[in-house]
């Protein structure tokens, strides 16, 4: 935290312009080292970057003192003509001063985080930022980045602060010999009207299904269309099909992004008894897959259907002669025809299994934090005030596992290393 550190924060050069970003205690420094003169706090400034008699470029530059900056630290901030050269002999310029280094992957929002700029769950909302492919995980991301569960989250720990505030006094109050006789007027009632609250968070549809897609298996007998099936549905050759049945012998996983909405979709070996060991390995795999699906579009028979509640009927190769059967949807790969009626329907499912637009989704992560916390609420609930008191103290640091304030060391490295260099 006491090294300088400077990176390039914009896409590969060539472009039309490059930002390079210096934060850390010689941010100034090393901005006057090439610019000659420290611009005003905040303003842009067109300034002559030169090293060792040279000059590099004609640029805007800016400066942000800390504490009130991206980082929390002193920033320095050059947006270069986007040239490779130009880029180059300025990171060069940079790494030629002392106490510059390069930054590490995610060091920018990681200084942030340390300097109390962002909390852990707003940092790993512009994670998912950053790797968002539809508008839908753009604006979940943006709403977890701007602080929405942090928000939630901190709401619940100031309720949990004051019923620990009351249940303290009643302790402190209390004829000594009868601690646990005067509990604090309605005080079970709000714990028990929290907890419902947080309880109602967890019952959504985790962050992880908007994230990583929605699974959707493709599953049925062997020859039945379910790889050209995938390659109709990602619009490629996802899949290699042929007329053989028991060509696709592992899974395959296709992410791909429908109308907006985002999908794993995934092959499967045909699903039969078999004596060669690859293959039944793959049926195995098969099966396992459809038993962890969100969404399986179903191509055998209806009476072998899985749970019913999660699949959809498909009638595939609906072209051919002598294929009509009983379907929620008859489509054919070959000529496109029931695709649309198909994504449809898939939508339709979808749209119930993904957190909705305005709700306030939480990862893994911080369901496990958050469902400790209310297990540790319905503990509060008990005959004895000691007890609830801990209990409380207890939810309240699971909460702030959420946001970062406690027990988190362990993950941080795995979180910022997902950034770019230069975020």
């Amino acid at each position: 935290m006491n090294d300088t550190i400077f990176a390039l924060s914009s896409g590969s050069p060539p472009a039309a312009v490059a930002l390079v970003r210096i934060s850390g205690p010689g941010a100034d420094s090393a901005l006057h080292a090439l610019a000659d003169k420290l611009p005003p706090p905040r303003v842009a400034t067109l300034a002559d970057l030169q090293w060792r008699g040279e000059r590099l470029d004609r640029a805007l530059v800016l400066r942000f003192p800390g504490p009130h900056s991206a980082t929390g630290e002193d920033v320095a901030e050059l947006h270069l003509h986007g040239g490779r050269a130009v880029v180059a002999a300025v990171l060069e310029a940079l790494a030629g001063l002392d106490g510059l280094r390069p930054a590490e992957p995610g060091e920018f929002t990681r200084r942030a985080f340390e300097n109390g700029r962002i909390d852990l769950a707003e940092a790993e909302g512009l994670a998912d930022l950053l790797s968002a492919e539809t508008q839908s995980q753009r604006r979940a991301a943006l709403a977890m980045a701007g602080g929405a569960l942090s928000r939630q989250v901190e709401a619940w720990r100031q309720r949990l602060l004051a019923l620990a505030a009351e249940l303290e006094a009643a302790l402190d109050f209390s004829d000594e010999g009868e601690v646990g006789e005067a509990w604090p007027k309605g005080w079970a009632d709000n714990v028990a009207s929290l907890a419902g609250e947080i309880e109602a968070l967890l019952e959504r549809p985790p962050a992880e299904r908007l994230r990583d897609g929605l699974r959707v298996v493709i599953a049925g007998p062997p020859n039945a269309g379910k790889s050209s099936l995938l390659n109709a549905l990602t619009q490629r050759e996802a899949a290699i099909t042929s007329a053989v049945p028991g060509t696709t012998r592992d899974l395959i996983e296709a992410p791909t992004a429908i109308d907006g909405l985002p999908y794993l979709l995934i092959d499967t070996a045909g699903l039969r008894e078999s004596a060669e060991e690859i293959e039944r390995i793959g049926v195995e795999r098969g099966r396992a897959s459809v038993a962890a699906a969100d969404l399986v579009l179903w191509l055998g028979e209806p009476a072998d259907a899985p749970d019913r509640d999660r699949t959809i009927l498909v009638q595939s190769k609906c072209d051919l002669p002598g294929t009509g059967r009983d379907a929620d949807v008859r489509v054919s790969a070959l000529t496109g025809e029931g695709i649309r009626h198909l994504i449809a329907m898939m939508a339709e499912r979808t749209r119930t299994l993904l957190p909705q637009e305005g709700d306030v989704a939480a990862n893994a992560r911080q369901r496990e934090a958050i469902a400790l916390a209310s297990r540790r609420l319905s503990e509060a609930c008990t005959a004895d005030m000691l007890i609830a008191a801990e209990a409380l103290r207890q939810a309240r640091v699971e909460l702030d596992r959420v946001t970062g304030r406690a027990g988190v060391e362990d993950m941080l490295d795995m979180l910022f290393g997902r950034f770019c260099i230069g975020k």
